[in-house]
């Protein structure tokens, strides 16, 4: 069993390879594109709704996710953060159908890389200051690196670094340990066992998604609470 979809290669030439982890991806990203364009190409607008227009009711269930989705996101990060809902929600979808296909046979979820997870971490990492620096400007996020004393500077830099790593490593983590789990048990009892192993592996892989979109929403408040507190 491979414990990388980065150790399974398709194509190479040279120092260019295609890998199952760059495929699936690609499976991932155009499922996620054309589900989109499949949900919003019909939208009732407000107008129509005006003019008598029935709305669907496929379209009120996506309006009411939005606005969950939207709420969930304001309690933790504050007005005005509704910018960002785009930004975690295409985190969350991302990983969610990653990991919802990995009960497809033949399919190899993505997440199972370390090279997906810290890219998706990365995005993280890039917004934090990204986003802050919108919010409170570039003297204020920079004040928070010496924060209380300029000695503090090697090791807010280090927890900026660490936390970003901690958020890869526990999604790749958790979807590793997943998929050799279902191999074991696939080995001892081929029968029962992983059909309710993989019921279980649906509902972590669900869980795992909107743990590390929270997460990052949570990195986010935390470094926007942090500068809008220096003087």
């Amino acid at each position: 069993m491979d414990i990388s979809p980065d150790w399974i290669v398709y194509w190479r030439y040279g120092p260019v390879s295609i890998s199952a982890t760059l495929v699936y991806t690609w499976v991932v990203m155009a499922l996620l594109v054309g589900g989109s364009w499949l949900v919003t190409r019909r939208l009732v607008r407000h107008e129509d709704v005006l003019a008598g227009q029935k709305v669907p009711r496929w379209q009120t269930v996506l309006e009411t996710v939005v606005v969950y989705a939207r709420g969930e996101v304001t309690e933790v990060l504050g007005k005005g953060a509704a910018s960002l809902l785009p930004f975690l929600a295409t985190l969350f979808l991302f990983i969610a159908v990653s990991n919802t296909l990995a009960a497809v046979p033949g399919f190899i979820a993505p997440t199972g890389s370390l090279s997906t997870t810290s890219a998706l971490a990365l995005c993280v990492f890039v917004t934090v200051p990204g986003y802050s620096l919108l919010r409170v400007g570039l003297r204020k996020y920079l004040v928070t690196y010496v924060r209380p004393t300029p000695l503090m500077l090697p090791l807010n830099i280090f927890a900026e670094l660490s936390r970003t790593m901690a958020l890869a490593v526990r999604l790749f983590g958790n979807i590793m340990s997943g998929r050799m789990m279902g191999a074991i048990l696939l080995i001892i009892a081929p029968l029962f066992v992983p059909v309710v192993m993989q019921v279980l592996g649906l509902l972590i892989g669900l869980v795992q998604a909107y743990i590390f979109a929270v997460l990052a929403a949570v990195y986010i408040a935390a470094g926007i609470e942090a500068e809008e507190e220096s003087p």
